[in-house]
């Protein structure tokens, strides 16, 4: 039986956020094909917290491509290890460097790179334009990208922008295009299926403390909420720093840190999900679509999802569209199951789906 060393930035177990949900899904595909005992693992970064002095010398590497926690001794080990393995899963395009470095140690087995962003654009909205050093971030972000599509034997994205972006920028597209999906968690029994929404519906933001989450959040509670009649909640980590942060929240119910979101994309009548920078995908819209529910989001929320959002929601760019949306949903209830919605997941957006595409790349 073939081996597999799939490499993350640290331990997808200890971390609950998209990428960590996209990571979990990878390495259950891979293992599922080969055998638990015939996959490892690597963590760039396999302790929970990190001293200044690994910092420090984190951010010394960044201009010779070493991103967050890389350092040429971890690149060494890897490389020192890889003939034991087939294939070396590198689940970001950050540690584009390993497949280049690899490659130049005539590596024979596959290198297999997994894009969950274009890095460089996830950077750039993500770095701090005050932050002294954020072109050397952005520049090494993009580095790794490029030596990601370059050096990789297969490589696999999310979605068809970015590898429209990856195209022009680098001449080459993925091999593979991998949506999020999710290994399926709602029991649709638990949904009482009349329950209409009310004249207050129950409208919920679920994302974590990120930039473009809370740009988007933030710009939502400015403009839409003083003008519409909803209950409205923000779940998500790290939310109550933003709240302390923000007056605008301080009248609004945040929960932070919930270890199980099920319960309130059951509470919910309507998603709201005002995101408007990013690259690769949302995975909470995937989360959403896989409860049934009714989402309003931005073409942003949606991209990289072959969906109709005027069936499972309503696409909204503007204070005004949301506006209009949400008061005609008050006027006119509909389900807060959106059937709609659960069978978009079932059909493209499952794990099953994406099984099925990993089975043909581990070859």
């Amino acid at each position: 039986m073939k081996k597999a060393l799939l490499i993350y930035f640290q331990d997808f177990h200890t971390v609950n956020n998209g990428g960590s949900l996209v990571n979990k899904r990878n390495a259950e595909m891979v293992t599922q094909i080969l055998g638990k005992e015939n996959v490892d693992f690597y963590f760039v970064n396999n302790t929970k917290k990190r001293s200044l002095l690994s910092l420090a010398f984190a951010a010394f590497l960044f201009p010779f491509g070493y991103f967050n926690g890389l350092t040429p001794s971890k690149l060494k080990s890897i490389i020192k290890m890889s003939n034991k393995y087939d294939y070396i899963l590198i689940n970001t395009s950050l540690f584009g460097i390993i497949a280049k470095k690899l490659k130049e140690n005539c590596y024979k087995g596959k290198v297999i790179c997994f894009f969950h962003n274009i890095e460089r654009y996830y950077y750039e909205a993500r770095v701090s334009k005050k932050l002294p050093f954020r072109n050397i971030v952005i520049n090494c972000a993009a580095k790794n990208d490029e030596y990601s599509i370059k050096h990789a034997s297969i490589s696999i994205g999310l979605c068809e922008r970015d590898c429209n972006i990856l195209q022009k920028e680098y001449g080459k597209e993925f091999d593979a295009i991998v949506p999020v999906t999710f290994n399926d968690k709602c029991e649709v029994k638990n949904y009482d299926l009349q329950i209409l929404t009310n004249k207050r519906p129950k409208c919920y933001f679920i994302g974590s403390n990120f930039p473009a989450n809370s740009e988007g959040l933030l710009w939502f509670v400015k403009n839409v909420l003083p003008h519409v009649d909803i209950d409205f909640k923000v779940i998500g980590k790290d939310m109550d720093l933003l709240k302390n942060s923000e007056t605008c929240l301080k009248d609004i119910t945040v929960l932070s840190n919930v270890p199980d979101l099920s319960q309130y994309f059951e509470e919910a009548d309507f998603m709201i999900f005002p995101i408007f920078s990013g690259s690769g995908m949302k995975v909470k819209t995937c989360e959403a679509l896989m409860y049934g529910k009714n989402i309003l989001g931005t073409i942003e929320t949606f991209e990289g999802y072959d969906i109709d959002t005027s069936t499972c929601g309503r696409l909204c760019n503007t204070a005004k569209e949301y506006i209009d949306t949400i008061k005609y949903f008050a006027e006119n209830p509909v389900p807060k199951y959106n059937v709609y919605s659960r069978s978009v997941f079932e059909t493209k957006y499952s794990n099953a789906f994406a099984l099925k595409v990993f089975r043909e790349l581990f070859q």
